[in-house]
Parts: structure tokens; sequence; C-alpha cells
């Protein structure tokens, strides 16, 4: 009988107290595996999601909450803001990049947002098969909608109302998929993306294009000022007329043009935030200030919030660790009682084992071996409890958060079974030793 025999069978012996301390072993290792894979996911999305985004302006409420809904889009947004406000910052000259963000559906659980193709400049990506929109009701889709949902280009989708399963289905307005992105390990894989005045229609909410026909009110107004021109003009006489015949003539359009947009904030066109790349780094302390100053606005800062974010994180992920390693611990010492009764129970077996050749080194290694295979299954079967804790989260989580492979091995796993093995060995060490000491004349003499 080899030795990983003879452990096995000292081991089924004492069944209740070994599954004890496989438990407590796997227990320790599945909390270990689950924190550590979870935070690590959550710190590489929240750099992956926000390395190109300065700023995000939005309603006033929760800066957090505003990062969370426009970048990460794991909340409800704090509200809308004015297109027409928006659109002032987009010339601003400390702005590089300013890209509208438009939310409010869902295509079963995936975000549909209203942008422009400057989102696709901002996260570094494009379209790897079809076009990108240019119509309303054109999606472009992430790679993970494609596959998840069995989406190709061609096929059709309706909208629900909201950002979560559930909502109101526009079941007359289907958007048709045009384009699906290229695979990149961020947001963007999970998202919808369709124009800013689709996602207006499918609301109901009347928009005008820049080129688009004078409404009855702006052609009365562009009539007024043409009688007003007019009446200008013949006042003055010929001459006058000729001096100032340039600056009169587009005098009426840049009126016409200052009251459509007044008319279309007063529409009440909103989107629901601006992503902002800052040209040069004077932006920083200046842009931010701007904003709360002179406008309804907020601007909140992702590395700020994120960093904030993850610092109260972290503090309960690091109490849960402390907790893992106390399970750990009372895994080993599990270990070590277990094996030092049963070693006063097989003390006689020993002693014979001793008479039939056996080395003292043979038993030793025994001992340390059993303390191994306890350790060392309590680690694998740890494992399996973790990804399927890391597959269950995976589930509770909205379609546009999914960032845990949950099927997917990673290397430090294999380290917190190394730390099972480790904390095995140092439990057995001591009823090794007392096996090593075995003494066959007292041991028989007494029996």
């Amino acid at each position: 009988m080899n030795t990983i025999q003879l452990v096995w069978k000292n081991i089924s012996k004492q069944i209740g107290s070994t599954a004890l301390s496989i438990l407590l072993t796997a227990f320790g290792v599945a909390i270990l595996c689950v924190l550590s894979i979870t935070s690590d996911s959550f710190e590489k999305q929240l750099e992956n999601n926000s390395k190109n985004i300065d700023l995000v302006i939005g309603a006033k409420g929760s800066p957090l909450q505003l990062i969370l809904s426009s970048v990460y889009h794991i909340d409800n947004p704090t509200g809308n803001i004015p297109l027409a406000e928006a659109e002032k910052l987009q010339h601003n000259p400390l702005i590089k990049l300013a890209v509208p963000v438009s939310l409010g559906d869902n295509y079963r659980g995936h975000r549909i947002v209203g942008t422009d193709s400057s989102f696709l400049t901002l996260y570094e990506t494009k379209v790897q098969q079809g076009k990108l929109f240019d119509k309303d009701y054109e999606v472009v889709v992430g790679t993970d909608v494609a596959r998840k949902q069995n989406l190709k280009i061609g096929d059709q989708i309706h909208s629900s109302h909201g950002l979560s399963k559930g909502g109101h289905s526009h079941d007359d307005q289907p958007f048709t998929v045009v384009g699906i992105l290229s695979y990149n390990n961020n947001i963007t894989d999970n998202l919808i993306l369709t124009s800013l005045s689709s996602v207006w229609d499918v609301h109901g909410i009347e928009h005008h294009d820049h080129d688009h026909e004078l409404t009855p009110a702006e052609a009365q107004a562009k009539e007024d000022l043409e009688e007003t021109k007019n009446a200008h003009l013949h006042h003055h006489g010929e001459a006058e007329e000729e001096e100032h015949r340039d600056d009169d003539q587009h005098e009426p359009d840049m009126m016409v043009k200052s009251i459509g947009a007044d008319m279309i904030h007063s529409s009440g066109l909103e989107i629901t935030a601006l992503l902002v790349q800052y040209r040069s780094p004077a932006a920083i302390a200046v842009l931010p200030k701007y904003i709360a100053q002179n406008t309804q606005m907020q601007a909140a800062s992702p590395a700020i919030e994120s960093t904030r974010l993850f610092s109260l994180l972290g503090v309960g992920i690091d109490s849960l660790k402390i907790l893992a390693y106390i399970i750990m611990a009372i895994a080993g010492l599990s270990v070590f009682i277990s094996l030092y009764n049963a070693l006063k129970q097989r003390k006689y077996d020993l002693a014979i084992m001793r008479t039939l050749g056996a080395s003292k080194l043979k038993l030793f290694s025994l001992v340390i071996c059993e303390g191994m295979v306890i350790t060392v299954i309590g680690g694998f079967l740890g494992l399996i409890f973790a990804h399927i804790a890391l597959y269950y989260i995976n589930t509770q989580t909205s379609q546009s958060a999914d960032f845990i492979d949950a099927f997917k091995l990673d290397p430090i796993e294999l380290i917190f079974v190394l730390l099972a093995c480790v904390i095995g060995i140092i439990s057995a060490l001591i009823p090794a030793i007392k096996a090593y000491k075995t003494t066959i004349s007292h041991i028989l003499s007494n029996n």
C-alpha cells in the first residue's frame, strides 16, 4: 500500500473532522478569490471606462451618481441638461472634445445611448462590422450585446423605457442594427449606440436639424425683420442703403438663427450629460469652477469620484479579507486538532508499521501528506465555490455593468490554493514530529 492510499484510508476513518477542515479551508479560499477577482476587475473597469474622460457635466445632484450613470452606466442619471447650454460648452477653448450622451431606454438590460461619432473617438473604438448610424432609428451594438442577444446586422430591436429590464416597450418604433463595435474590454462592449435625434424621437420630443425648414413662428419673425429692414433702408436713402447693404443683409439671418436657437432651447431639447476631454492641464482648475459659478449644471471628475468610490469599497474588502484569513487560520487549527487526535488513536498502527520496516521519515511524511491532502481538497473546492459565487454576482448586475468573467481562472487563485497547502503543512508539522519520535518498544509494551 503506497503513501497516498494510506493517507486516504486514514482520512476516511475520521470523516467528520476531515469534512469540517475541508469546508473551512474551502470557505476561506472562496472568500479570498471572490474578493480579489471582483476588486481587481472593478478597478480595471474603472480605469478602462474613464481613462480618456477628464470631466462629466450634467444636472446638479450627487457627483458620484453622475459619474456612475454617465460613465459606468450602473446608476440612474441626476437629471437632464439643456442642449443649448451643452453646445455652448462644446466651443469652449479649454475643451478638446465634448461628447453628448442621452439616456432613457434599454434593450433587455443593455442601455441605449444617444450620442454622435465623437463617442467612438473618446473611447478609441471603431465599427468592426457594418457602419456607424447615420439615420434615425439605426443602432450600433457592442460585441457583448451582439453575442448575448444573438444580434446581427439588419436585425430589428424594440427598446424599453427606463434603464433596466421591465419597462414599457416601444413596439411601434423599432431600431435597426447597422453596425457592431470591435471588442474594447470596457463599457462600450455592453452598450447600444444611436443618434441623439433617435432618442428624442422615440420619446415624442420634437426637434429640428440645423438645416430645418422655418416654423410658422420663425417665418413670421423673418418677415417682420424684412419689413423693419426695408423701412430702415427707405428712411436713410439710397447712399446710406449702399453703405450698410452688406451688414443689413446678414442681420435678419443672424437674428433668425438666434430666434431659432432660443426656440430649440425652449422646446425642451435636453441631453443627460457631456463627456469632456481637456485641451490643456490649465482646464483642470478653471473649467469646473466656471461651470459651478456660471451655469445651473455641475461638473464631476471621474478620477476623483472613482478614487473615492474605490476607497470606500476598499475598507469593506479589506475587512472581508481579514475575515477570510481568520477562517483559513481556523481551518489550519482544525487540521492540527484532527491529526493530533488521530495520531493518539493510531499509535499502535504506527508502531506496527515501524516493525514492518517503515522508517521514521516515512511516518513523518505520511502525516504531512494528510495535512496537505485535506487543505488541497479544501482549496480546489473553494475555487469551485468562488466561481459559482462570481457567476451569481454577474447575473445580479445589470447587462451594462457586466465586468466579471466568472469562468476564467485567475493566477492569484492558484496562489490561494498554495497558501492553503502551506497552512496544511504547518498544521501537520507538530503531529508529524510526534509520529517521527514514535518509540516502538514503549508503545507495544503499553498495549
